[in-house]
């Protein structure tokens, strides 16, 4: 029994997004589409342990799910051009074996599904959620879960979403190379976002999601076989794997922070290092230079190929902020380029751009701001300054690992 049920969770993780991705595309409906999927798969959660797995499970789900399709088109007494193909393709019999699992159509679903659930019309927080559902095979509460929202609330974005598409007329397809462009932006941002929560969490218990890191990283490898000649999709990727690299040593025993100085480099990710290098250069082959992603990519490299902290090249990771900062402004850009300042330079020097960004009012309802000035502060020997930043920093963070950082400087200030 168990046998079964297990090759239905590990076939919907890996394969649900090919699925709705091609029923989306046989039914021009997406919420039709992951409606149809989940009843595949709940027949197959009664089938498959009793009948045993097919030999061909894939296949299996999509004519189950084609066959609900054809079933929901006759209720809505809709004999029209779409019963009629579905119809022709499938067979009136419904013989699962009919099917063929073509890797290349379904590669153009998948980019589809990426592209259709990225679409512009949708909020941020709901193209998160509906990737996640749709292409990473997160259910509500697993979504709800990663990112401490309330099953309810991720469930009314991933419905919202869906009529949002319906409405705007929004059509599951790989858009036009023009408007691809303009689109993939999204894309990566989403995949980005849920990346970095998961590798550094919010709020919560721990300080990384290792499996919500890890599905941005698949959705990340997806998207770089489907669109190879994407510099900025390589980029993504490489930022990812390097990033991820350094999982292993960012943590101690019982969970604790360690900060990167302290951090055994051997137990780094050095496969996923290599993987990241080879990303990076595959984007810098493109000669269109590196994007945003791409230039994070390579601050991680520089950190990556040195042997410690002292033997980094700080020098060059300036200028690669610098250069992250006139493609990408952001204030959080500019307070890891006074991390990356004080290291070369030394802290008076980073101190002069965090008080600048702490002037503008910058980043008011995040502890990083006030944690490194902070820290900069302590090392220039204003303890009272220092104490006060890191309170504040204390005050603002979420994050129970990252506050134990915090709470140990304070200590170390007396």
């Amino acid at each position: 029994m168990s046998t079964g049920r297990d090759a239905v969770a590990a076939v919907w993780r890996i394969e649900s997004a090919r699925i709705v991705g091609a029923l989306a595309r046989y039914t021009g409906d997406l919420a039709l589409a992951e409606d149809l999927a989940q009843e595949a798969f709940a027949e197959a959660l009664v089938t498959w342990p009793r009948d045993g797995v097919p030999t061909n499970p894939a296949g299996w789900l999509l004519t189950v799910g084609r066959r609900r399709a054809i079933d929901a088109f006759r209720r809505r007494s809709a004999l029209d051009e779409r019963y009629a193909v579905l119809a022709r393709d499938l067979g009136e019999d419904g013989t699962a074996g009919d099917v063929l699992w073509d890797p290349d159509r379904i590669d153009d679903d998948v980019l589809a599904l990426m592209f259709t659930a990225c679409h512009p019309v949708l909020a941020p927080e709901s193209r998160i959620a509906l990737t996640l559902r749709v292409i990473g095979g997160l259910t509500s509460d697993e979504i709800a879960r990663a990112f401490l929202t309330p099953t309810a609330t991720v469930q009314a974005r991933i419905t919202r979403a869906k009529k949002t598409l319906a409405a705007a007329r929004v059509p599951f397809a790989v858009p036009a190379a023009a408007e691809r462009a303009e689109r993939l932006g999204s894309v990566l941002s989403a995949i980005y976002v849920i990346f970095t929560e998961g590798s550094s969490a919010s709020s919560g218990s721990e300080l990384i999601r290792v499996d919500l890191a890890g599905e941005a990283q698949r959705l990340a490898r997806v998207l770089s076989r489907l669109m190879p000649e994407e510099p900025e999709v390589h980029g993504l990727l490489a930022l990812l794997e390097l990033t991820a690299a350094r999982f292993p040593a960012r943590t101690g025993p019982d969970g604790e922070p360690v900060l990167l100085e302290d951090q055994d480099r051997r137990r780094w990710d050095h496969s996923a290092i290599r993987r990241g290098r080879a990303a990076l250069a595959r984007a810098e082959r493109s000669g269109r230079g590196l994007g945003a992603y791409g230039l994070q990519a390579a601050i991680a490299e520089c950190h990556a190929v040195a042997a410690s902290v002292d033997e980094t090249n700080w020098d060059r990771i300036v200028l690669l902020y610098e250069a992250l900062g006139r493609l990408a402004p952001s204030p959080v850009v500019d307070v890891n380029r006074a991390v990356a300042v004080c290291m070369a330079s030394g802290p008076a020097a980073a101190l002069s751009i965090v008080d600048e960004l702490a002037a503008g009012g910058a980043l008011p309802n995040s502890h990083l701001l006030p944690s490194v000035r902070g820290e900069l502060l302590t090392r220039l020997g204003r303890t009272d300054q220092a104490r006060a930043e890191l309170q504040r920093a204390l005050q603002l963070c979420g994050n129970e690992r990252e506050r134990s950082v915090l709470e140990r400087k304070l200590a170390d200030l007396g």
